[in-house]
Parts: C-alpha cells; structure tokens; sequence
C-alpha cells in the first residue's frame, strides 16, 4: 500500500459534506410524497432537479479548471450544499423544494471538478488509492446522509435539517483554513507537470473517452437509480417502513464506502480495466435478481453484491477519464467524478413516469439493461497510455 498525501483527507471531508446533502434527498421523498400528495414522477423530478444542473455544470467547471483554478469552489460547495438541505425543511410548497434541490446540485457541481483535479495533481503514482480515499468520503456521505435525514424528518421534525447546514458550515470553514499550504503543494506540483511536458506532451484519446462515457452513463444509473428508489421499492414491493428503508439505502452506501476504496486500491495492482468489467459482469444478474424478489432479506443481501458492482469501478473509471482527456484532466474530472453519481437522475422523471404506468418493479428494469450496456463498452476501453 502506497503512502498518499494527507492532503487527500482535507477534500474526502469536502466530499462527505456535499454527498450527504444529495443523499438527504432520496431518503426526504417518502416524506414530501405523503405532506404533499406527490405522485412518482413528481418525486423523481426532484432528484432530477438536482442531478441535472450537477450534470450540466460539472463539465463546464471542470473545462475552465484547467485552464483557471477556483479553489475557493471547493469550501463554497459544501455550504451551498447544506443551506440547500436545511431549506427544504422550511419550504411549503413543491416548487420551493424543487428550487431547494437544483441549489443543492450546483453545489455539488461547483465542488466536484476542482476537487477531483486537485486530487489528482497531489496523488502521485498512487492515483487509484487517493481517487479511492476521496471517493470514500462522498460513500461516507451518501450512507450518513439518508440516515440522517430520516432521523431529522421522521423522528425529530422536519426542522431539524438545520443540521445539515451546522455541519457543512464547519467543515467548509475547516477546509478553507488549511487551502493556503494545499495551494503551495498544488504550485510545486504544476512546476513539476510542467518538467514532464516539455519531454512528453499530454494528448487527449477522445473516441476512448467516448466509449468510457458509456460505462459512466450505465454505472451512474444503478447508482442514482438505487439512491432515488431502494427507499421506496423497501416500502411498497418488500412493504417495510420508511425507516426501514433509509436503513436499506445506509447499508448500500455504508459498503460502498469500503468497496470504493477496496476498488481504488487493486486497481492500481491490477488495472483499471479489470476491475471495471468484473463490477459490470456482477451487476446484470444481481440487479436482474434484486429487481424480482420480494423477499426482503434476500434483498438485503443482493445489496452486497449490488455495492460490489456501483461502487468498484468509480476510481477505475475517474483514472481512465483522466488518463484518456491527460490535456484536460479537470474536463474529466468534471465528467468521471461528478457525473458518475449525477447524470443517472437525468432517467429519475423517465423511471418514476413509467412506476406510475407499469409499476414499480416494472420500471426498475432499467437497472441490469443499463449493465448491459456497460458491460458491453468496458470490454471496448483501450488500455491507457503509462505516464
């Protein structure tokens, strides 16, 4: 195991602050359905609200990233974030919190990129495993982040999302104190960058970024599909509580946490490549499986395997974007990074349309399609060309 910068750490509670304020809006649904008499779609619209703007503006932060930094994006983040959540415990109508949601998603948007080139330009030849370690705060937060939430609205008010502004608030000023020695160690090592260019200049393999970006679209549908409706298949197909629910959604991203930085750390060992067709080969028949069962502790247990398949091949994946856009790692980085947990919810409106026609578990199909389609592309990546 190769020792990474500490530096690493600062941006994984970044990460945890911003990714727990998305994973609080799944876990919030059941909740404005039953207040507000939303139907599925209406629901799925508020996810989508929130992965959306993340998906448009995630690549576009990440293209003006290399060429000028906004470091102050990275603590800003976070708390728009935070405030974004804690609204939505004050809003009294549907569209209130839909504005509330897409407040959430550029905070996401804003943060993602710079971070993740930050990451990058600090982790040395230990990129899986740093990748990994950042990455493990954003599972951290999507695991706390339901729980939390639930435990907010249904137990002690809906009020108490004040939370999550509290805890944003402070780690963002956390991180903002400790930028300027992270900035000095980012300039010396652009110096560095700069050494190797002049030997081997960067190029840029956009048809095998392409193919990539499939795999990104598939893998961000099983997991922004899992994040928007495990709450709700747990409550109306496996007919358990909501709390039982949110503890389903916890457990999913409580074993991403591990299996991300699990996933980081043997891909540097075994390849990037390797690790992301194993994780789609698992996906098409657990989803399939999962998606047909309605026995809730055979459920549970898919859910191990379902983490196996979502949550390995995110490092792989923000890796190979960097090394096939190595001109515009930021680029990349916007769209690996980033869109990897978002542009899935583009499909939650689409999804939560067809639950409302067909069913739920009818609708939830789309799961091991998406592998499929996956699985297919990532037997087509190219190796990466070695720094």
């Amino acid at each position: 195991m190769k020792k990474i910068n500490p530096a690493v750490y600062l941006f994984s509670l970044g990460h945890f602050a911003v990714d727990w304020s998305q994973g609080a809006i799944p876990a919030l649904l059941p909740y404005f359905i039953q207040h507000y008499d939303l139907s599925y779609q209406a629901a799925g619209a508020l996810v989508f609200a929130n992965v959306m703007i993340a998906s448009v503006l995630q690549p576009i932060f990440g293209y003006y990233s290399d060429r000028i930094s906004r470091p102050w994006f990275i603590p800003l983040g976070p708390l728009f974030s935070g405030i974004a959540i804690s609204l939505m415990g004050f809003c009294t109508s549907y569209w209130a919190i839909f504005a509330a949601a897409t407040l959430c998603g550029i905070g996401s948007a804003i943060f993602h990129p710079e971070a993740a080139l930050m990451v990058n330009r600090i982790a040395a030849k230990a990129k899986g495993q740093a990748l990994g370690t950042f990455a493990v705060g954003g599972n951290a937060g999507f695991a706390v982040g339901p729980v939390a939430a639930g435990f907010c609205a249904y137990k002690l008010g809906i009020h108490t999302l004040l939370l999550f502004v509290v805890v944003n608030a402070v780690l963002a000023a956390m991180i903002l104190a400790k930028m300027p020695s992270v900035l000095q160690q980012i300039s010396s090592q652009k110096e560095e960058e700069k050494e190797k260019q002049a030997v081997k200049p960067k190029k840029n393999n956009w048809p095998a970024f392409a193919k990539l970006s499939v795999t990104i679209l598939a893998r961000s549908i099983g997991f922004t599909m899992s994040n928007t409706f495990i709450p709700i298949y747990w409550m109306t197909v496996l007919h358990t509580s909501a709390t039982q629910g949110t503890t389903a959604l916890s457990f999913l991203f409580t074993l991403g946490a591990c299996i991300t930085y699990t996933g980081g750390l043997i891909s540097d060992r075994f390849g990037y490549l390797k690790i992301i067709r194993a994780a789609f080969l698992c996906m098409v028949p657990t989803y399939f499986i999962l998606t047909h069962t309605t026995n809730v502790w055979l459920a549970t247990v898919l859910l191990i395997p379902a983490a196996v398949s979502v949550f390995m091949p995110y490092s792989p994946i923000v890796v190979l974007g960097q090394s096939y856009l190595a001109k515009n790692a930021g680029f990349a980085s916007g769209v690996t990074l980033g869109l990897s947990t978002t542009l899935g919810g583009i499909f939650a409106p689409l999804v939560g349309r067809a639950a409302d026609i067909w069913g739920l578990v009818t609708a939830l199909q789309i799961f091991w399609i998406a592998g499929i389609a996956g699985l297919i592309a990532a037997f087509m990546l190219p190796e990466p060309e070695k720094e």
